[in-house]
């Protein structure tokens, strides 16, 4: 026996080893892609100007001192170490971090937050605080209302850098890539054909993305790992070709004789050493494709050793060459028997460094709309297996411009490293900070170890920073330009949200007014079913009222439905939909709540809205049995009579398991899929009833009304029952109607002028010119009912 479990943990053993190493190879094309194309302009972009390459080789030595340090104590040390432990649920990124925060102390700027969201698996906190030392702190984020605007602007400022960099990767990798040309043809000929073939390869490179990465990116890791393998045999040729002891200059003390030596020229040199370490961010907002084991396995095992040896021997190689005709560049310490495949390799590898940093925008401009701090745009999924694999047009060819005006504006190698750099800098910052609250609230550490985190790296990084920050002129002012607009575009968009929402909630309408509508009142009730979009998560839309004023009629089954995003990036199925009744049921109207996460991936209408009739069948089913039960028990016999004055709790209808047998099975034609419904143990937490999986054996019931069931209906409420999902059928034949606001937003009398602004020309300007809701919602143009709607915030 204890043979046998020894050989089957073994191989289990052996299978995550595998997996692992798997993951870690095709971790290659996605995450490491630009930063293994470093060396093609790192030491080019250093020695552009602010030093020089002289006979000592002290700069030279001190150069490749500094990338060795800066390689180690940030991708290797910050991000593998500890930045990757501080996943939300296996994910990574600003985003990531962010809602850990949110998670832990009460900062979300968010409005409809819910104590049923807390109850999600995936809302899980990390640790329960046994210790009350990091409660002060806590305590002082929570009680400043201005530290959450804060924190959200430097989320924002960190997501911005990350879309500038979006923005300057592609330009100086192909540009870097393609430069190589200049060794094999005259300098007048040079000068006209790469910008040319840059902005011809960057053209095909946006113009391929609405097709995906899924269908080439078998091609990504193959590419990478040549790549890498071969700047590594490079790196070993020149070291034993030209100077076998340049490992002494590895010691930190060619760091001190560097700067002692370069003094103000080797300080503003630093912005472009940082540029080793662009791409290190990529490990951490990837992590979701991955694994934190294949992350950690290939950098330390292949791209750090590949790296390190690639700089080590360009740095042989000048060293013995302090007069070489062609300024100094990754190319010229490259054999000329070998210079055109390293040359073609080099341009494949940029291309997918490339690819990875483009996909990586689509993905937190996606979640930054999520989250209510971008303008609706179209998501397209681009692959229905690999998810997180999306296209958004209009980004796509905004940057497809940027990245041409700057190849064509910059023209060298110089002012695209000193922005890149800047912008590179500025995320690292943003992560650094955000991690040291997360080891506070999230790890519960003492605050002195968030402390010494913060001030060792931050120093480091602030170094480089303030090197980046002397080059404004020289290129670093685009990120910052880029960074501004973006930050005010989402800042105005986020702001706006929030008042809309405010406005909503002070002028919602009480469920009393609902239920007095009628015959009496010259109201109709339609055939159909009525889909209210709202942000609120409780009463009566003023949208709803406005609807009914001017239109005295509305449908036979009303849902208000609110589509909200909680800080989770993904919220599981059969947590989704939090159902529940507004007001009596004989008045068919019911609220649903969908939650997503911020990486979810959004239905399309025709699936919703099958998914929807189905939870709200599930939900009556649930309902009954559960009013049946109570009765039965003689627990609080008025409850169910008592929900005609108020809303019902909400319930989390999801596939769980059904302990009894359904009183009725219902056939639903139009609806192609079964639901999986039942329900288990129910337990009451406030304001809702979650029901959990528990038993592993499922049932798929399908509901439809059996004419041969009669003789089964003998109690009132049975029939009841019966009646409602009569109706709920019915409706969803006759067809559903989907009712939005049409919202325009002014400011209120007496506001600032700096709000006016903001609100009547900036937010009103974004409105109509982004996406509008039904858009964004997928809803079906024949189906729409838009309901005008003034804010005064």
């Amino acid at each position: 026996m204890d043979l046998e479990f020894g050989k089957s943990l073994d191989t289990s053993k052996k299978d995550s080893w595998k997996t692992a190493l798997l993951l870690a190879y095709q971790s290659l094309g996605v995450v490491y892609g630009d930063l293994s194309t470093s060396p093609l302009y790192v030491y080019k972009s250093t020695f552009a100007e602010d030093i020089q390459h002289s006979e000592t080789n002290e700069e030279i030595y001190g150069v490749l001192s500094f990338v060795f340090w800066t390689l180690t104590l940030v991708p290797l040390f910050k991000y593998v170490f500890v930045v990757l432990r501080a996943d939300d649920n296996g994910e990574g990124g600003t985003f990531a971090l962010y809602s850990l925060i949110c998670r832990h102390a009460k900062v979300s700027l968010l409005p409809n937050r819910q104590v049923a969201d807390e109850a999600l698996s995936t809302y899980k906190l990390e640790h329960h605080p046994e210790k009350k030392s990091s409660s002060g702190v806590k305590l002082y984020l929570e009680e400043h209302k201005v530290l959450h605007t804060a924190l959200l602007i430097l989320v924002l400022l960190g997501t911005c850098m990350v879309i500038g960099d979006g923005v300057l990767t592609p330009a100086i990798s192909v540009f870097s890539a393609v430069s190589g040309l200049e060794l094999s043809m005259s300098k007048e000929h040079h000068q006209y054909a790469v910008i040319p073939i840059t902005c011809l390869i960057l053209v095909c490179l946006f113009a391929l993305q609405h097709y995906g990465t899924h269908r080439v990116g078998f091609f990504f890791a193959p590419i990478v790992l040549t790549w890498l393998l071969c700047i590594s045999a490079l790196g070993l040729y020149n070291i034993i070709h030209w100077n076998p002891h340049v490992y002494q200059a590895l010691s930190p003390y060619y760091m001190f004789k560097f700067l002692k030596k370069t003094r103000k020229g080797g300080w503003m040199s630093l912005g472009g050493i940082l540029l080793c370490i662009t791409g290190s961010e990529a490990m951490f907002a990837d992590l979701g494709h991955f694994s934190y084991s294949a992350i950690q396995t290939a950098f330390t095992f292949l791209v750090y050793p590949a790296l390190i040896l690639a700089y080590m021997g360009q740095a042989a190689y000048l060293s013995q060459h302090h007069h070489t005709s062609y300024q100094i560049s990754f190319y010229v310490s490259v054999p000329e028997s070998v210079r055109w495949p390293v040359l073609i390799i080099a341009i494949l590898a940029s291309v997918v460094g490339s690819q990875a940093i483009i996909s990586g925008t689509f993905s937190i401009i996606n979640q930054s709309q999520s989250l209510s701090c971008f303008p609706r745009v179209k998501v397209i999924h681009t692959s229905d297996k690999i998810h997180g694999q999306i296209y958004i047009p209009e980004i796509n060819w905004v940057l497809m411009i940027l990245c041409i005006a700057v190849t064509i504006g910059f023209r060298d190698t110089k002012h695209m490293g000193n922005a890149s750099g800047l912008a590179v800098m500025t995320v690292m910052l943003v992560t650094t900070s955000l991690t040291s609250l997360v080891i506070i609230l999230c790890w519960h550490k003492p605050p002195i170890v968030a402390l010494l985190f913060l001030l060792f790296f931050g120093s480091i990084e602030l170094l480089y920073f303030s090197a980046s920050l002397t080059k404004f002129t020289e290129g670093a002012w685009l990120p910052i330009l880029l960074a501004l607009f973006l930050m005010t575009v989402m800042f105005v968009w986020h702001y706006a949200t929030i008042k809309r929402y405010e406005f909503d909630l002070h002028n919602k309408v009480s469920l009393e007014w609902l239920l007095a509508l009628g015959p009496s009142l010259g109201i109709a009730r339609v055939r159909g079913i009525g889909l209210v979009f709202t942000d609120l998560t409780s009463g009566i839309p003023a949208n709803f009222s406005r609807f009914v004023t001017n239109l005295p009629a509305f449908h036979r089954v009303l849902v208000f439905l609110c589509v909200k995003s909680v800080p989770v990036p993904f919220v599981p199925p059969a947590e989704r939909y939090l159902v529940g009744r507004v007001g009596p049921a004989a008045h068919r109207s019911y609220r649903c709540i969908v939650r997503y996460g911020y990486r979810d991936v959004h239905q399309d209408v025709d699936s919703f809205e099958s998914e929807l009739v189905s939870k709200l069948a599930d939900f009556i089913h649930y309902d009954w049995h559960r009013s049946q039960h109570s009765l039965r028990a003689e627990d609080d016999v008025m409850s169910h009579s008592n929900e005609s004055t108020s809303e019902c709790r909400l319930a989390v209808i999801g596939t769980v398991a059904f302990s009894g047998t359904p009183a009725y099975e219902i056939e639903e034609s139009v609806q192609p899929a079964s639901v999986s419904v039942g329900f288990s143990t129910v337990e009451s937490v406030t304001d809702v009833i979650e029901m959990e999986p528990v038993h592993a054996v499922e049932r798929r019931v399908r509901f439809a009304i059996d004419d041969d069931s009669e003789s089964d209906v003998r109690t009132d409420m049975e029939m009841q029952l019966r009646e409602e999902l009569q109706d709920l059928l019915a409706a969803q034949e006759a067809g559903t109607a989907f009712i939005l606001g049409h919202s325009h937003v002014e400011a209120k009398q007496g506001s600032s002028v700096l709000k006016r602004v903001a609100i009547d020309f900036g937010y009103n300007f974004l409105r109509r010119n982004c996406r509008g809701p039904d858009v964004a919602l997928k809803v079906p143009p024949v189906s729409l009912l838009e309901v005008g709607m003034v804010y005064v915030v």
